[in-house]
């Protein structure tokens, strides 16, 4: 991260030109219409053309596509997303010409200042669909909230909206500290476990940036964590701010009664001190999206959102995309794509799909980043023995070169009868043979699987 002598609040005001290197992206896109709303003069550039940036050029917004130092023309400051290096052009060139550089966190963080309450949703699963929930729950309760999300909302048709109230809600992800740029009044946290084992020494080392992320919580905010997960209450303990705490299987604050599963997905009341708050029916499986919807009524909670709201925005949330996303039916197998890419999510989501019925559980598995592959191995193959049948694709590389020598047909070595893909392509036709109906197939994955599922469903 690049430190600048100048704090990035002064710059962020009306009239100053700001240029976003990598607009197109998930969260720079939301954060370009934020800026253009605080009456900054926003630009910026892209690799590749697409509807993003289609959408940024119709409010007025110009987007370069390629990266070259002579795009920046006369701006005053320049915000990167994380995927952007420093031996980008655009930002070498503004280093040359003094021109300070940000990262995308910052510029997010010194935002959320601007709105008296900030929800941050952390956790090293279930942040999407968590941040989702909160956003259906604020807006049932017309909170008009501004929502930035990693996935795709379908209520929003996107991951973000750009609201007028006094809520801001944020996924916040832990990779390079990155949330610790942030200013939560709310800090959610999920879950704490082993990932992004390039940056982070271990677990303990994850906890304590946890623990840090929570001091951010000023004095008049709330904290939130899971009493179930112990990596979540070790990185609260010892906080002088109290914790309010969610869970079904240890004393909390935020709990859930009357659980019921006959029909298939949960229904349940949410008690808050022992007192019924309100009563939830999901449309989405698995006892993780019961602590999911626990933590999102947790922070509504807090805020003074009326119980009905909670009932209501819950019951309109069908899920986001890429979580356990029905992509249609082949052959007469159910095909579903989820973002699914460390072993807790795979755990959830496997254990989930084999209770709900199917003759066999086919999983497409894309490994995502070799360091994650090779640092969570054992845990990976116990997870993918689950499946009835693994087809494994290579590992999906991200941001890494591969220097651990690692690759998935090593994971397939150790997971009987396991088919190992050198390509996508390879993946779709091992798929075309081997499902039959009353499968259901699932494209595992953060990276690109799940074009092996739209690939198929293009036959059907």
């Amino acid at each position: 991260m690049m430190h600048n002598s100048t704090p990035i609040e002064t710059l962020l005001v009306p009239g100053k030109r700001v240029h976003l290197v990598g607009i197109g992206g998930v969260s720079m896109c939301p954060l370009a219409e934020v800026l253009r709303g605080m009456g900054l003069q926003v630009q910026g550039s892209d690799m590749n053309d697409s509807p993003t940036v289609k959408h940024l050029r119709s409010l007025g917004i110009p987007v370069a596509i390629g990266h070259n130092a002579e795009n920046l023309g006369s701006c005053d400051l320049v915000i990167r997303t994380a995927a952007v290096h420093d031996n980008n052009p655009e930002i070498a060139g503004a280093v040359t010409r003094r021109i300070p550089v940000y990262e995308r966190a910052q510029a997010w963080g010194a935002i959320m200042r601007r709105y008296p309450n900030a929800v941050c949703v952390s956790g090293t699963h279930g942040k999407t669909t968590t941040s989702s929930m909160c956003a259906h729950i604020f807006l049932a309760a017309d909170a008009d909230p501004t929502v930035m999300i990693g996935g795709t909302l379908p209520l929003l048709h996107a991951g973000y909206r750009v609201g007028h109230g006094d809520t801001i809600i944020l996924e916040s992800c832990e990779y390079c500290n990155s949330f610790l740029c942030f200013f939560p009044t709310v800090a959610v946290i999920l879950n704490v476990e082993e990932d992004h084992l390039d940056f982070f020494k271990d677990l303990q080392d994850i906890e304590h940036s946890f623990h840090r992320f929570a001091e951010l919580v000023p004095p008049t905010g709330h904290v939130i964590a899971c009493a179930d997960n112990t990596g979540a209450m070790t990185a609260v303990q010892g906080l002088e701010h109290p914790v309010f705490t969610f869970g079904l299987d240890h004393p909390a604050d935020c709990t859930a009664a009357n659980l019921d599963e006959s029909q298939g997905t949960p229904a349940f009341d949410i008690l808050i001190h022992g007192e019924k708050y309100a009563h939830v029916k999901l449309h989405l499986y698995g006892r993780h999206n019961v602590l999911n919807a626990l933590a999102a009524a947790s922070a509504a909670y807090v805020l003074g959102i009326p119980g009905e709201a909670v009932t209501q925005g819950l019951d309109s949330f069908t899920g986001a995309g890429r979580r356990f996303e029905h992509k249609g039916t082949y052959h007469g197998a159910e095909i579903y794509d989820d973002y699914a890419h460390h072993p807790d999510e795979l755990h959830a989501l496997l254990t989930t799909a084999k209770g709900l019925g199917y003759q066999r559980v086919v999983v497409a598995f894309q490994p995502h980043t070799y360091t994650r592959t090779y640092k969570l191995f054992d845990r990976f193959v116990e997870e993918l023995k689950l499946a009835d049948v693994a087809v494994l694709a290579e590992i999906y590389a991200a941001r890494e070169q591969n220097t651990l020598g690692i690759s998935s047909a090593d994971l397939c070595k150790q997971i009987p009868g396991s088919i190992y893909c050198s390509t996508l392509d390879q993946v779709t036709e091992q798929l075309r043979q081997i499902v039959r109906p009353g499968d259901l197939v699932l494209t595992v994955g953060a990276g690109d699987i799940y074009r092996v599922g739209e690939k198929l469903l293009k036959e059907e």
